[in-house]
C-alpha cells in the first residue's frame, strides 16, 4: 500500500493543476446539488419492532387524525382563580380558536371541555392537533404556532406554545468557529509557517465542503436525523485537519533532510499517508458497523459521519500533494526554507530523493532535546509508577459511568428561555411533571364491538396501575375498530419511574381478550429506543474491540500490542463515560459547559462515541507505534524504539489532538443540548486517550514488555497479509531504484 500512495503522492503534485481543478469541480457540482435537491432533516426517531413503533403505525394507517404530530399551549393567568372568570373564559376560547385555524392544524381542544384547567384557576393546557407529522410541519406554519396568544400576553397573560411540533433541526453558528480557529493557531504553531498552516486548513475546509455538500444533495432521497449532519461536519473537520497535519508534517521533514518537493511528498504520502487510509479505514468501519445495531436513525449518522471521512482521507492523499506543490519550500519557516533548497539543489537535474543515501549524509543531524524525547525517556525511565498513577486517574474518571442512565431529550433539557422550554416549565408548574411526558394506549381489533368491549377494562386497569396520575376517556376512529387513551404519569418523561410505568401498563394489559392493546407516545418511545441501544452497546464494543485487535495484527504483526491498545481503548472509553455522565447527568460543574439543567444521556451517545473514539484512538496508535516497530525492525532495542516512536511523534500527536478537541469542543457552546453533549464527550475523549492514554500508557507499557511486545508465532506470521502500514515495501522499492540513479 505505501508504494502505490507514493506513486499516487507524486502523480498529484506533477498534475497538481489537474488535482486542483478536479477537486474544485466536485466541491461546486455538489455544492449546486445541495442547494437544489436538499430535503428536510428529521426529527423523529422510529425504531422497527418495538411495541410503540407498532402503535404510531397503526395509528398511522387506522386512526390518521391522531398520528399526527401534537402540540400544548400553555396558559398562565396574571393571578389564581382568573381562569374562571367571564375575562378569563373569553381570551382562553380566543386562543383556542386561533390555534384551530392555523394553517396545518385539524383542531384545538377547549381546556374547559377537557377540563385541563388547574386546581387554583391559573393555569390551562389547550391541545392542538396538526394533520402531518412533526417533521412535515413547514416553518411558516410553526412560526404562525409559536406566535398564537400575541394579545394575550399584551394583556399580562402568558402564553407558551410547545411540544414536539416545536422540534427543529439545530443551528451551527459562530460558536464552533472558535473551534476551527483555535485549530488554525495551533497550526501555525507547529509548522511555525503562515502557509503550511493556510494549505493545512483549506485542506480539510475543501474536503467538508465536499462531504457536507454530497450529503445535504442525498438528503432529498434519504431522511436525515436533524443530528446527523452535525456529527458529521463536527468528524469531517476535525479528521479531515488531522490528517493533512500528519501528511504535511512529514513532507516537511523531507524537505528538511534535502529531498526535493516531488520524492518529499511522495514518500510522505507513502508512509504518513498509509497510516491516514488505515486510521480512516477504521473510523469508517466502526460508524457503518452502526449498521449492525438495526436503528435506522443511527445507521443512517453512522453512514453520514462515515462519509465525510471517506472524503477526508481522499482529500488528504490527493488534493494535499497538488497544494503542497503549488507551495513548494515555504511549507517550511523562513530559517529553514535556504537550508532545504541548499540541501535539494546537487540534484544536478534528478529528483533529489533518488540520492537517499547521499542526501541522508548532508542532512544535519537529528536534534533529540526535544519535549517528545525528554517525555519518552521519563516514562520509560518511571513506566511502573506512571502505568499506576495513569491507571488510578482514569479509574477514578471512570467512577460516574456505572450510574449511566440514556433517554431521549424531552423540553426539560432545552435551552433555557427557548419556546419549548417555557411551555415544559409552564406545565410543570401549574400540573405537574407528567403532564410533559403523556402517554397513549391504542386498543385495537377487526371488530367495533370487541373494541368497545376492551377500551374501558384497559382504562381500569391502566387507571390501577402505581404512577398513574390519569387516564383520559377513549377516543375512537370513525371504524370503530381502534381506541386511543390518554395516560397522564405521575412523573416526567425521563424519570426512572416513568420508565419502570411503561413496564408496569404493559404487563397489567397483556392478558386483556378481545383485543391487542399497545402502549406508545414520544415517552414510551423514548424508552423502547434507549433499552434497544442499551441492550446492543455491549455487542457493538465487542465488535470494535475485536476489530481493532484484527487490524493491529495486520499493521504490526504483533500479539501484545494490538491486545494493549484494545485495553487502552477500553480505558478511553471508560473514563470518557465517567466524565461525561458527572457533567451532563449529575450536574457536575455543567455551568462551565453552559448546561443548565442535568439529565440523562442522549440515547444514542455511547455508541456513536464507541465508533468514533475507536477510530480516533487507533489513528495515533498508528502513528506512534509504527515508528517505533519501524526502528525496533531496523536494529534499535526495544526500548530505543519506543524513545524514537515517541520523539518523532509527540509533537504532531499533540498538535493533531488539541485540534481533535478544539473543534469538537468548538460544538458545546451550542444551545441544543444533544450536540452540546456530543462535543464534550469527544472533546475529552480524544483528550484522555491522546494524552494519558497513548502519550504516557503506551509507551510505558512498550517499555516495560520490552522485546515481547513484538513478538508473534510463526505460522500466524505466515498467513496475515502484509499491509505495509510503515513502509518497509517502500523503503526497498527506493532501494533498488538508488543504484542506477547515482
Amino acid at each position: 500500500m505505501a508504494t502505490l500512495l507514493y506513486r499516487l503522492g507524486r502523480a498529484s503534485l506533477r498534475h497538481r493543476r489537474l488535482v486542483a481543478v478536479v477537486w474544485l469541480v466536485v466541491l461546486v457540482g455538489l455544492g449546486i446539488a445541495a442547494a437544489t435537491l436538499r430535503g428536510p432533516t428529521a426529527s423523529n426517531f422510529t425504531m422497527p419492532g418495538t411495541e410503540s413503533q407498532r402503535a404510531i403505525d397503526l395509528l398511522a394507517e387506522r386512526f390518521p387524525a391522531a398520528s399526527g404530530a401534537t402540540g400544548t399551549i400553555a396558559v398562565k393567568a396574571p393571578a389564581d382563580g382568573q381562569l374562571a372568570t367571564p375575562e378569563g373564559q373569553a381570551l382562553v376560547k380566543q386562543v383556542t380558536q386561533e390555534a384551530a385555524t392555523l394553517p396545518g392544524v385539524v383542531g384545538a381542544v377547549d381546556p374547559y371541555q377537557s377540563q385541563a384547567i388547574s386546581p387554583n384557576g391559573r393555569y390551562a393546557l389547550i391541545q392542538v392537533q396538526f394533520a402531518g407529522r412533526a417533521d412535515d410541519v413547514t416553518d411558516a406554519q410553526r412560526d404562525a404556532y409559536e406566535k398564537v396568544g400575541e394579545q394575550a400576553e399584551a394583556q399580562g397573560w402568558q402564553i407558551a406554545p410547545g411540544g414536539e411540533v416545536l422540534g427543529g433541526e439545530p443551528e451551527v453558528g459562530s460558536t464552533e468557529a472558535l473551534g476551527v480557529l483555535v485549530a488554525a493557531i495551533v497550526l501555525v504553531i507547529t509548522f511555525g509557517s503562515l502557509v503550511a498552516a493556510g494549505m493545512t486548513m483549506l485542506n480539510a475546509l475543501i474536503g467538508v465542503g465536499v462531504g457536507m455538500a454530497g450529503l445535504y444533495a442525498l438528503s432529498g432521497t434519504i431522511e436525515l436525523t436533524s443530528t446527523a449532519p452535525i456529527l458529521a461536519l463536527m468528524l469531517g473537520l476535525a479528521v479531515g485537519i488531522d490528517y493533512s497535519l500528519f501528511i504535511t508534517s512529514r513532507h516537511r521533514q523531507h524537505l528538511i533532510e534535502g529531498l526535493s518537493p516531488e520524492e518529499a511528498v511522495g514518500r510522505a504520502v507513502g508512509t504518513a499517508g498509509s497510516a491516514v487510509v488505515f486510521a480512516g479505514a477504521t473510523v469508517v468501519i466502526a460508524l457503518a458497523g452502526l449498521a449492525v445495531v438495526d436503528i435506522p436513525f443511527l445507521t443512517v449518522m453512522g453512514l453520514a459521519a462515515a462519509g465525510t471521512v471517506t472524503v477526508a482521507v481522499l482529500v488528504a492523499i490527493t488534493l494535499a500533494p497538488a497544494l503542497l506543490g503549488f507551495a513548494g519550500h515555504r511549507v517550511l519557516p523562513r530559517r529553514l526554507r535556504r537550508a532545504g533548497s541548499t540541501a535539494a539543489a546537487p540534484a544536478n537535474g534528478s529528483p533529489a530523493g533518488d540520492r537517499a543515501g547521499s542526501v541522508a549524509a548532508e542532512a544535519p543531524a537529528e536534534d533529540r532535546s526535544g519535549f517528545g524525547f525528554r517525555w519518552a525517556h521519563l516514562v520509560t525511565r518511571l513506566r511502573v509508577p506512571v502505568i499506576l498513577v495513569a491507571l488510578l486517574g482514569l479509574g477514578l474518571l471512570a467512577v460516574p459511568a456505572p450510574d449511566m442512565r440514556l433517554a431521549l431529550p424531552d423540553a426539560s433539557t432545552a435551552a433555557a428561555g427557548s419556546p419549548a422550554r417555557l411551555n415544559n416549565d409552564l406545565v410543570r408548574e401549574g400540573f405537574g411533571p407528567g403532564f410533559t411526558g403523556r402517554l397513549a394506549v391504542v386498543v385495537t381489533s377487526d371488530s367495533p364491538q370487541a373494541t368497545a368491549a376492551a377500551a374501558p377494562q384497559v382504562a381500569k386497569l391502566v387507571q390501577a396501575t402505581d404512577g398513574v396520575l390519569a387516564v383520559a376517556p377513549p377516543q375512537t376512529d370513525p371504524t370503530g375498530r381502534t381506541a386511543l387513551l390518554g395516560v397522564i404519569p405521575r412523573s416526567g418523561p425521563t424519570d426512572e419511574a416513568t420508565e419502570e410505568l411503561v413496564h408496569d401498563i404493559r404487563r397489567q394489559v397483556a392478558g386483556v381478550d378481545g383485543a391487542d392493546v399497545l402502549l406508545t407516545g414520544a415517552t414510551a418511545i423514548g424508552i423502547d429506543v434507549s433499552e434497544k441501544l442499551s441492550d446492543a452497546l455491549p455487542v457493538y464494543l465487542l465488535l470494535v474491540v475485536g476489530l481493532s485487535i484484527l487490524l493491529l495484527m495486520l499493521v504490526f504483526r504483533s500479539i501484545l500490542v494490538p491486545v494493549k491498545a484494545a485495553l487502552g481503548f477500553l480505558l478511553t472509553v471508560a473514563a470518557t463515560f465517567g466524565i461525561t455522565v458527572a457533567v451532563f447527568q449529575e450536574g457536575t460543574l455543567a455551568g462551565l459547559v453552559g448546561l443548565d439543567t442535568p439529565g440523562p444521556l442522549v440515547s444514542f451517545l455511547p455508541i456513536l462515541l464507541i465508533g468514533i473514539l475507536f477510530g480516533l484512538a487507533m489513528d495515533y496508535e498508528v502513528f506512534l507505534v509504527s515508528r517505533m516497530r519501524e526502528d525496533y525492525v531496523h536494529g534499535d532495542t526495544a526500548r530505543q524504539a519506543t524513545i524514537n516512536g515517541m520523539g518523532h511523534g509527540a509533537r504532531v500527536v499533540t498538535a493533531a489532538a488539541l485540534i481533535m478537541i478544539s473543534v469538537f469542543g468548538g460544538f458545546v457552546f451550542l444551545d441544543d443540548p444533544v450536540i452540546k453533549s456530543m462535543g464534550f464527550a469527544l472533546a475529552a475523549g480524544v483528550a484522555i486517550d491522546a494524552f494519558v492514554v497513548r502519550m504516557t500508557i503506551v509507551p510505558a507499557v512498550m517499555s516495560l514488555l520490552n522485546t515481547a511486545a513484538w513478538w508473534i508465532p510463526r505460522w500466524l506470521d505466515r498467513i496475515l497479509p502484509n499491509v505495509d502500514v510503515e513502509g518497509e515495501g517502500l523503503r526497498a522499492h527506493l532501494a533498488d531504484k538508488e543504484p542506477a540513479n547515482v
